[in-house]
């Protein structure tokens, strides 16, 4: 029997462990004939119990009838369920638990930040843009998203409590609902008012939302309309954990071509599209051209760097080339840096120790995070940024779009992922990626980039280009993206990539 019992004990430490996807927990949430359901409420609750142990260490000075939890959750069908556990959970804890209801990631932060809060911590109950069946925890404090080692504790605690009942206060928490997309929508408000110095500076303007029926279709009522712009033609606002339209994600081909043709159909002034949690956004202009991932960078980065020489932007390891001339051009300094929105952050963060000025962090994803805003990545703040640059260029009769005519495109862009089947996955990967470089003296023109944080980049004169083959952050896959401004460039380096990789035959090629 206790072996019996031991193997469950296991089995329930290896899913904790499972769960962890770099800064935050994800897994299935809702069972499918091809999924398997690994985030349970036992799970869930343990999880919850880890993060109240692991507050309350952090709160020493504190009662813990005096910690305060807030906990949020985007649209997704089994984000109720999961707060109601954690609810119950951190009352038993004899905290105070604020229940914010539809919520936003960054708004979720915000709960430590704001007065009327003041959070000893925070949770998002969310899977980003994943299909239905998945969610997720994403965990705050004042000093941003828990780093991966806060999360390795946060799990650890989890453990430890498996065969511990959860001990109950003398005293049971409260539990205060709150709105706080509605108090959050004030600040974003503000921030346009003030810094236009206008009560309504959208008034005249047309801009539609698409929140994918995600949480962010409060920002066409709360925020835009406040601000005077009409909202006619927005799209998905009505949260929908099924996702009927479209992938919440502005990564994905479908879902930008409904905002743009959203925009074009209504003659709108400007397009927005959010993914399923608001920490990221993309932007279509009026003439229909989607301003995302190397133009989006471009956009904020022309914002930020204005006229101050010098300013540091660092975006991830795949951004163009294109872009490092239109940040030079602007006397900016790109700074490249390996994917992962917490990895540019804290890259951001670490230079502006250092005494370099660097106000933006921002993948190509749409992950942006902006120093003003604790480098929080927030897609709701990063449209109030544009918004605010919006409403000055209407005063000199420009658009949003005038201030990246100059960003020039690569001929041809690739990205390819090759599945690695095997058990042991990154240390066969660090072979391929080992062996390339020695195979790279064998490629006439090719020479490996000296300045890159993760994987391998190859210049490439011939193709006028260079190749990232690189780890994918979560997946058991090798990344290959690809750029050439010459045609049939991309697909003359893939070939003699391809012609290496063929050896492994661990590679679905």
């Amino acid at each position: 029997m206790s072996r019996n019992l031991s193997n469950v004990e296991n089995e329930i430490k290896a899913t904790l462990k499972n769960l962890k996807n770099g800064t935050d927990i994800r897994g299935i949430a809702i069972e499918t004939k091809e999924h398997k359901k690994n985030l349970t409420s036992e799970i869930v609750s343990l999880i919850g119990y880890g993060f109240s142990k692991w507050l309350k260490a952090k709160n020493k000075d504190k009662d813990k009838e005096a910690i305060k939890v807030a906990i949020g959750m985007d649209s997704r069908l089994s984000g109720k369920a999961l707060k109601d556990v954690l609810k119950e959970v951190f009352i038993k804890e004899g905290m105070t638990v604020y229940d914010c209801g539809l919520s936003t990631t960054p708004a979720m932060f915000m709960t430590t930040i704001l007065d009327d809060y003041k959070c000893d911590g925070a949770i998002m109950i969310t899977a980003s843009h994943l299909p239905y069946y998945y969610n997720g925890l994403k965990f705050f404090t004042s000093n941003g998203g828990c780093e991966k080692e806060e999360i390795d504790k946060i799990i650890e605690l989890a453990s430890n409590s498996i065969n511990s009942s959860i001990n109950s206060s003398t005293t049971l928490g409260q539990i205060k609902k709150v709105n706080l997309i509605e108090d959050y929508s004030k600040v974003l408000v503000d921030k346009v008012r003030k810094a236009v110095n206008m009560e309504r500076p959208l008034e005249g303007s047309k801009i539609i939302v698409d929140a994918g029926n995600g949480a962010g279709g409060f920002f066409a009522t709360k925020v835009l309309e406040k601000l005077g712009a009409n909202t006619e033609g927005s799209q998905y606002l009505n949260p929908d954990g099924n996702f009927p339209n479209h992938i919440p994600n502005p990564e994905n081909k479908e879902a930008m071509e409904s905002i743009k043709n959203a925009v074009l159909r209504y003659k709108a002034d400007l397009g927005i599209i959010f993914d399923t949690d608001v920490d990221r956004a993309a932007i279509v202009s009026k003439t229909g051209k989607e301003i995302n991932k190397n133009s989006l960078i471009a956009l904020i980065s022309a914002i930020v760097i204005g006229n101050k020489k010098g300013t540091t932007i660092v975006t991830d390891s795949i951004t163009s080339t294109g872009l490092t001339d239109f940040i030079t051009e602007l006397n900016g300094v790109h700074h490249r840096f390996k994917r992962g929105y917490k990895n540019v952050i804290n890259e951001a963060k670490r230079l502006n120790e250092e005494g370099i000025d660097c106000p933006l962090a921002i993948e190509t994803s749409g992950h942006a995070a902006l120093r003003e805003n604790y480098f929080l990545d927030d897609g709701a703040y990063l449209v109030v940024k544009i918004l605010i640059e919006m409403s000055k260029l209407k005063k000199e009769n420009k658009n949003i779009e005038d201030l990246i005519e100059d960003l020039k495109y690569p001929l041809e862009s690739e990205e390819k992922r090759i599945e690695i089947k095997c058990d042991d996955f990154k240390k066969y990967a660090e072979e391929i990626i080992g062996n390339l470089k020695l195979y790279v003296n064998k490629c006439k023109g090719w020479h490996i980039e000296t300045k890159n944080y993760e994987g391998i980049k190859i210049n490439c004169d011939k193709e006028k280009g260079w190749l990232l083959l690189r780890i994918s952050l979560h997946e058991p896959m090798l990344a290959i993206n690809i750029e050439s401004d010459i045609k049939g460039g991309a697909n003359s380096i893939y070939s003699k990539v391809e012609d290496f990789m063929k050896k492994y035959t661990y590679l679905a090629l």
